[in-house]
């Protein structure tokens, strides 16, 4: 696709840009690799299954929560659904720059399978979390915190496993069936799971905190009562919330990470490295399904550990470096010394560099870039560091010194994550000096190698909901010994820090895939220059005012989504905490246990606000960027993704890590810190985590889907604009209608959303003062 204006494409046994021969037999053995990682998810699951399901008590209210995910998302996917056909339609209707119609239409069929292994991979992972919560809660009676562990652990590596399998062998097929037009038609496969995803993380997001800022602000802080106490009507609701937000839209979002990364990788690679370019980074893709398989393994709670997070550490470590290994043997067999071996440009054969070192370093920096991120994130969010514990201590003068000094650490971690992510841009960047192809291509295999570990990484985010789960299915039982209560209690607080980490990593992974389709941005507007004999510049100087006010735009896309997303889960929230306190003054046998709450209404109230909600902030993401480059051109649309990457970044680790640790300052002062439950601190705590909930599982995760869907719709849409460019009046009419469609849609869409009610019921009347002389 984006590479072929490089070199004139000949018959194919002749064209250096196609896979033949002993080559097609690469793709067949990554492809049988990614099957067998979906075995290894069966054996994981049924590992799990096999667990022991506690008492009574416990799988009743497990079976509550695994009937409340399940038809949150049954009645999500049928709404996604109908999306998903008119998105397909417009794309068989789009053009492409190559490969004609069979081209056009691959891609729109890929589009379906990427959004398909989206939903199966966040289907699967909620099924399993929620049959995992009563497996844990199980296991840790009795104080056993190893088996606990590994069961919450190997829950998550199903979903890590199913990540890597399905987006593989999605890849290897399209590469197989389409060979040098593999790229283009992965534009759909890739444009897919990330649209799928980011409509599953803001739908599970609003419904997961909109139950779990009701149930703290009525439970905890107004009536007094625990977290999971069964008295609370939204505890059922909030349980299922952590399973269709945490589980369901995580695993979606890192699938689509994985299958976005390889897809702008697949692109570039072609570009840089030709034939053998498309080949690379399946084959890292592969090892990445090795070095994953070894780090699950090597995750085991040891009885000298200090906590979950030691071995958690180590298995990510040891997997980072099996994957290190595997990549230096694999690029210094498979690619030659020189790049004039390859043969596929001028531009690029003339580069001096060797490709073998090329890529072995780029993947290296990826790889140190998720070591750097996970430690670097850990620091701001683990309850055993100072920034956390220094967020807990400000609990002792009031909940506003809580919000500043969480906000206050949030904008500061999130400069150091951005540094951290630049440089390792840069790095991979400064590989290819001299050739713009090959630095985008390091640039890609950086994101590879980051996510040669993503099987560990899932397994990481998945661990926190689980734990979290566990803890809720325990104390509403009641069937909990007071060791099985601390040990659920430090799994929790381990599973904050690892989501929180695995953020961050998510986040460098969508900042390096946007990267590297910001690339594949401008050779596809090359190339649509080139077919439609357009003079549109695509020297993207950033001085230049057009450019500039794209890049004001895009950073202020995502400012508009964050607080549309948050404004969400707002309005949602007011709704749950009204319902929650009209049950307790309607039903006052519930505070006694002789009447129980009405825990299907409050599910209900989640799931149609959320379902409702997240419309908004998606059609933003998809029809802002059409407004942009269809109003003003190619140039403003690339200034509008460089904008929305920058503040993404920034944005994204903001909200990530100010939310995280609020999060754990909450839990220190629950395990007895500044006086504990009950005490002024306490709820102090609890209204800095209110806030930040919001921040870290709707707004802040949404955003990593969201750039790369802007930077895929851009990449779609660039043939259409370009060709639409060309000065003719009818063109020019096209081009203005299509902008003003796609601006009404945005601002009808904001328009709907403010207009909903923040609260349920009647409003009381304001009271009457009357002024006396």
């Amino acid at each position: 696709m984006a590479s072929h204006h490089l070199v004139a494409a000949p018959a194919m046994a002749d064209n250096p840009l196609a896979i033949t021969g002993a080559q097609r037999g690469f793709v067949y053995v990554i492809a049988v690799v990614a099957v067998l990682a979906l075995v290894y998810a069966y054996v994981l699951v049924r590992e799990v299954l096999a667990a022991d399901t506690g008492t009574t008590s416990m799988q009743e209210i497990s079976k509550a929560v695994q009937e409340g995910a399940a038809a949150y998302l049954n009645r999500q996917f049928r709404t996604l659904g109908l999306f998903s056909i008119l998105v397909f339609a417009l794309l068989l209707v789009l053009p492409v720059n190559e490969g004609g119609a069979s081209v056009r239409i691959g891609r729109a069929i890929f589009f379906l399978f990427g959004a398909g292994f989206s939903a199966i991979v966040g289907y699967v992972g909620m099924t399993m979390a929620t049959r995992a919560n009563v497996r844990v809660a199980s296991a840790a009676r009795g104080g056993e915190g190893q088996r606990g562990f590994h069961i919450a652990f190997r829950t998550g590596g199903i979903v890590g496993m199913l990540t890597v399998g399905l987006g593989l062998l999605g890849a290897s097929i399209v590469l197989i069936a389409y060979n040098d037009h593999a790229p283009t038609v992965l534009e759909g496969f890739g444009f897919g799971g990330a649209l799928l995803a980011m409509f599953m993380r803001v739908g599970g997001g609003i419904f997961t905190k909109a139950a779990d800022v009701g149930a703290d602000l009525v439970g905890k802080v107004e009536a007094g009562i625990p977290e999971d106490d069964p008295r609370n009507a939204a505890t059922i609701a909030d349980n299922v919330g952590d399973n269709v937000g945490d589980c369901a839209g995580m695993a979606a979002d890192l699938f689509e990470s994985y299958a976005v990364t390889l897809v702008a990788a697949l692109i570039l690679g072609q570009a840089a490295f030709g034939a053998k370019g498309l080949l690379l980074p399946l084959i890292i893709g592969g090892i990445g399904v090795i070095s994953s398989v070894v780090g699950i393994l090597a995750t085991k709670l040891r009885p000298g550990d200090r906590n979950g997070l030691v071995p958690i550490n180590r298995g990510f470590v040891i997997s980072a470096v099996v994957s290190l290994v595997l990549v230096a043997v694999a690029a210094f067999t498979f690619l030659p010394s020189k790049f004039s071996d390859f043969d596929i440009s001028e531009q690029v054969s003339a580069y001096d560099g060797s490709p073998a070192v090329i890529a072995f370093v780029a993947v290296l920096i990826g790889i140190v870039l998720a070591v750097l991120i996970q430690q670097l994130t850990g620091y701001f969010t683990d309850t055993i560091r100072r920034p956390v514990r220094d967020v807990a201590k400000t609990s002792l003068t009031g909940p506003a010194t809580v919000v500043l000094s969480g906000i206050s650490l949030g904008l500061e971690s999130a400069v150091y994550t951005a540094v951290l992510i630049a440089l390792a841009v840069f790095g991979a960047f400064l590989l290819g000096s001299g050739s713009v192809a090959v630095a985008l291509f390091a640039v890609a295999l950086a994101g590879c190698g980051l996510l040669t570990t993503a099987g560990v990484i899932v397994s990481m985010d998945t661990f926190g909901p689980i734990s979290d789960n566990a803890q809720g299915v325990a104390e509403m039982s009641g069937d909990i010994d007071e060791a099985g209560a601390r040990v659920l209690t430090d799994l929790d607080a381990v599973g904050n820090t690892t989501k929180a980490i695995t953020k961050g990593i998510a986040i460098a992974t969508a900042v390096l895939a946007a990267t590297a389709l910001f690339g594949s941005f401008t050779d596809a507007v090359a190339d649509a220059l080139a077919k439609y004999h357009a003079t549109e510049a695509t020297n993207f100087v950033i001085v230049s005012p057009n450019i500039l006010v794209g890049a004001i735009i895009g950073a202020a896309a995502v400012f508009l989504f964050s607080g549309l997303a948050i404004s969400a889960v707002g309005r949602a929230a007011g709704r749950v905490v009204f319902e929650v306190r009209e049950q307790f003054r309607t039903r006052p046998g519930i505070m006694d246990f002789t009447e129980k709450p009405d825990y299907a209404r409050v599910v209900d109230i989640c799931t149609k606000d959320s379902l409702r909600e997240l419309a908004t902030p998606g059609l933003l993401a998809i029809f802002a960027p059409i407004t942009v480059g269809f109003a003003f051109g190619a140039g403003p649309l690339a200034g509008y993704l460089a904008g929305a990457i920058a503040a993404g970044v920034l944005m994204a680790v903001f909200l990530a890590n100010s939310g995280g640790a609020w999060d754990n300052a909450k839990k220190m002062v629950e395990d007895g810190s500044h006086g504990g439950k009950g005490s002024e601190a306490h709820a102090a705590t609890v209204i800095g985590d209110t806030v930040g909930d919001p921040f870290k599982d709707t707004a802040g995760p949404a955003i990593n889907p969201l750039i790369k869907v802007m930077n895929l719709v851009a990449v779609l849409i660039a043939p259409a604009v370009i060709q639409f460019s060309t000065g003719d009046d009818k063109n020019n009419g096209v081009r203005a209608v299509i902008a003003i469609v796609a601006f009404v849609v945005i601002a009808g869409a904001v328009i709907v959303s403010k207009r909903r009610q923040v609260t349920m019921g009647d409003e009381p009347e304001p009271a009457r003062v009357e002024l006396k002389a």
